[in-house]
């Protein structure tokens, strides 16, 4: 059966706040134990109004401490934005208070602007060294050695699994390379999956973290007891994503009836093209829908977005996204 996860944006919605959107994702940790979710990863997103998870360790530490069960993580920490030593020091602390339930997924874009990735104090440059900087942040993982110099404390020996994140085959070659498990955001990147998938598969070499490929797939399902209420449902996300081609990423908005009625036909193109292998509809269409996205992937694991504006709507999707499943 195909591993179901969560990703969570920690969507700050108008007429709430971020403490209330932080501890709906430590509840929605909780009952998608119950549901059989694998794990929940946090994203960091610097200069958004609309998401509260850009300390991601301590988005992590908060929901991991409302939870026993599910594997919690980073999906992922943009790496260029900085020290491998530092992420090794806060992902070893995590792994020491929650022993066995800690993923760190490794970015290699900004996650934000240029303006600000200026003030977070990196480079763009930066990126070109992320090979480097992967392969560092796995040795202050390793156990310390009579000539280690410099130790990450408490991370040394610390099993935290990493993970490659990427949307094109870069990505995919690396975690090939070094033998790590792969994840492609076709949640919002969907047009090189398949290539992706391909490249990464066939290049594999195993490692001591992993001997053979496990690729996973993000997704965006939304689901509710019909196919019309669904596609309701689904006007949040889609409007939000219409806000990025607008340049105002702003608080999460309540679904609307009729989603033509709020972009223009050049919006609507962009939006479903990123959107385009979502999958919205009643317990049927989620289930067929993801029948035929693991058929065509091949793919290992599922990470499953489902931007619900209301969060009972949103736990009840999740949870009729596990039993289609």
């Amino acid at each position: 059966m195909t591993i179901l996860s969560i990703l969570d944006l920690v969507r700050i919605n108008e007429g709430s706040d971020a403490r209330t959107a932080l501890d709906n994702a430590r509840t929605l940790a909780a009952q998608a134990e119950g549901w059989g979710y694998r794990r929940i990863w946090f994203a960091e997103h610097h200069n958004m109004a609309g998401i509260a998870s850009a300390a991601t360790s301590i988005v992590i530490a908060h929901v991991a401490a409302g939870s026993t069960t599910i594997r919690v993580g980073a999906g992922g920490i943009m790496l260029p934005n900085h020290s491998p030593y530092v992420i090794a020091e806060q992902f070893g602390t995590l792994a020491r208070l929650y022993p066995g339930r800690i993923d760190l997924g490794l970015g290699r874009a900004p996650g934000t602007d240029q303006l600000t990735l200026r003030a977070l104090r990196r480079a763009p440059e930066s990126a070109e060294r992320f090979p480097y900087d992967v392969m560092e942040l796995q040795s202050y993982f390793a156990p310390a050695t009579p000539e280690t110099q410099v130790q990450a404390v408490p991370a040394a020996g610390a099993e935290v699994p990493l993970w490659i994140l990427g949307s094109s085959t870069y990505g995919a070659m690396l975690a090939a390379e070094l033998g790590l498990p792969y994840a492609f955001a076709s949640h919002f990147a969907p047009d090189l999956l398949i290539p992706a998938l391909q490249t990464y598969r066939s290049r594999f070499k195993p490692s001591a973290q992993l001997d053979r490929p496990h690729a996973m797939v993000g997704v965006n399902v939304i689901a509710a007891a019909t196919d019309a209420e669904a596609r309701r449902l689904a006007t949040t996300q889609q409007m939000s994503f219409t806000g990025i081609f607008r340049g105002a990423r702003g608080l999460g908005q309540p679904p609307i009836d009729d989603i033509d009625t709020y972009w223009t036909p050049r919006e609507k193109a962009q939006v479903q093209a990123m959107l385009a292998r979502s999958i919205i509809g009643s317990p049927a269409t989620v289930a067929s829908g993801l029948a035929a996205l693991v058929s065509e992937t091949g793919a290992d694991e599922l990470m499953v977005v489902s931007d619900v504006y209301d969060f009972d709507a949103r736990l009840k999707s999740f949870e009729i996204i596990a039993g289609a499943v």
